[in-house]
């Protein structure tokens, strides 16, 4: 079946991605915080929990972690006292972008590996990916 080979792939090039991140000892459910705020700004625990698909509570410690580490900020929502606003501190930022550049490199050395069809292929594909991504 299509979908299955498809996900199988698009999986495995995950799983190498993966393999290929430096040595920061930050979990996936940490990277995946980073990467929200990075994407979507300033956010409460709610708001990044439900984008995550994950309860509040499964955030808790992953949370603590970052702010622990500085890689986020923690401020009261000025609309509502009772809640918090988290974002991406400046090292949150230089640390996730670390990451990205030594992912990147990997993908860039095994697409160097790929004929010029090959990684026209996979970048005629990449618009495809990202409307998938948006189911």
């Amino acid at each position: 079946m299509d979908a299955t080979r498809l996900r199988e792939a698009m999986m495995s090039v995950t799983r190498q991605a993966r393999r290929h991140r430096p040595a920061h000892a930050l979990t996936l459910s940490q990277m995946t915080i980073l990467g929200d705020l990075d994407r979507h700004g300033t956010a409460t625990i709610a708001e990044l929990a439900d984008r995550s698909q994950v309860r509040v509570q499964s955030l808790t410690l992953s949370m603590n972690r970052l702010d622990e580490l500085g890689f986020i900020t923690r401020t009261t929502d000025p609309s509502d006292r009772r809640r918090q606003l988290i974002d991406l501190s400046d090292t949150g930022r230089k640390v996730l972008a670390g990451d990205r550049v030594t992912r990147d490199a990997w993908l860039a050395s095994a697409m160097a590996e790929l004929t010029d069809t090959e990684r026209g292929v996979l970048m005629l594909a990449v618009p495809v990916l990202g409307k998938l991504a948006d189911f």
